[in-house]
């Protein structure tokens, strides 16, 4: 059964962010909130997290992974950009984007995009995934927590708790979350394409 954590939504307990992150060094696969819906994660170098995801979610190996950071410092480790992306993307986070671009050597390759060698990168604007990753100090191996067969991804945690409780092994509640998924910016062109409209405004990359 999935741990349960009942954590407030803007001013997270400690004690409950750090017993999250010692479950996640511990090879743990988390699902929690996030400014547009629930995701789930995993460190990076989870021996069997990015396997678990795809299990649960029904995806290919051609899925996009999302890794998660604290910040835009982080962020700018772990794909290549240019001076246009780099301010476009700086101005609007943290918020509910995620941007594909290339992958620098920082990320594992098997969580690339195998030929495009590419990986999703997000910054999100919600005060429990800023607690989780300064405690962690790394970013989160992440998917949006769409099951399959749906458009949307899961908001509430109980719902998810009992959705999911046998195949995670922790439950993040903060309250319900936005209904809308991230919207996604494929940059890996040297163009922006809006490849998914969510959460985010699209238009800025029009």
């Amino acid at each position: 059964m999935a741990k349960y954590f009942d954590v407030h939504p803007h001013d997270p307990q400690p004690r409950s962010i750090a017993q999250i992150v010692a479950m996640l060094r511990d090879d743990a696969l988390i699902a929690y909130p996030t400014d547009s819906g629930y995701a789930l994660g995993c460190l990076m170098d989870s021996h069997t997290g990015a396997d678990r995801i795809r299990t649960i979610r029904h995806l290919d190996d051609k899925h996009h992974f999302t890794l998660v950071c604290a910040d835009f410092a982080q962020l700018g480790q772990l794909v290549q950009l240019d001076n246009a992306e780099f301010r476009a993307i700086k101005a609007s986070t943290p918020g509910p984007y995620t941007f594909i671009l290339p992958a620098t050597k920082d990320v594992p390759r098997r969580l690339a995009h195998p030929k495009k060698k590419t990986v999703g990168v997000r910054i999100p604007d919600h005060a429990v995934v800023r607690a989780l990753l300064r405690e962690l100090g790394e970013p989160l191996l992440s998917s949006t927590l769409i099951l399959p067969g749906e458009d949307a991804p899961m908001t509430q945690g109980w719902l998810v708790k009992d959705e999911l409780d046998h195949v995670i092994d922790a439950v993040v509640d903060a309250g319900d979350t936005g209904s809308e998924p991230s919207t996604v910016v494929d940059w890996s062109e040297g163009a922006p394409e809006v490849v998914r409209i969510g959460a985010g405004d699209p238009s800025r990359f029009a």
